[in-house]
């Protein structure tokens, strides 16, 4: 399967995959207006025309880019899209010049696949100024902070 850039035709399918892991508490909600806002980020793998994964390179600061969004549809679960998404988004971080990408995850064992460890969000001041101060999970977030350098 290949990654392409997403297009405006893509965001309401790639709404509805969020949606998935949103009503999960698995990923952050994203609204559509944000979408489409973050368009040129979001990297989407299709099987025909329709939206199967999804995966966005938000850059945080001069070295520091971060994984967001990512997701794969339940039927395409297991089959690499995962993978295949975040090896694109490393080749895309190495281009724009990003020494550290970083993903707050529930999913520990697959960043580590992808060559992640966990590190301490106290590491990643520009995520929780950027970010974490507006997230309403700062009280309570769970998610594990994690860094690759590429």
């Amino acid at each position: 399967m290949k990654v392409y850039n997403a297009t405006t035709a893509d965001v309401e399918s790639i709404y509805e995959l969020i949606e998935i892991y949103v009503k999960e508490q698995i990923v952050l909600p994203r609204s559509l207006l944000s979408l489409y806002q973050s368009l040129q980020c979001l990297y989407v793998v299709k099987d025909q025309e329709t939206v199967v994964g999804v995966a966005g390179l938000h850059i945080l600061g001069k070295d520091l880019g971060e994984v967001r969004s990512l997701v794969v549809s339940p039927d395409y679960q297991g089959k690499g899209i995962g993978r295949i998404l975040v090896d694109h988004i490393v080749e895309e971080s190495i281009k724009l010049g990003v020494k550290r990408l970083i993903s707050l995850t529930y999913e520990v064992n697959f960043f580590e696949k992808c060559g992640f460890h966990i590190v301490s969000k106290e590491t990643l001041p520009e995520k929780v100024w950027i970010d974490c101060r507006n997230c309403p999970k700062i009280d309570n977030c769970s998610e594990i902070a994690m860094v690759k350098y590429v």
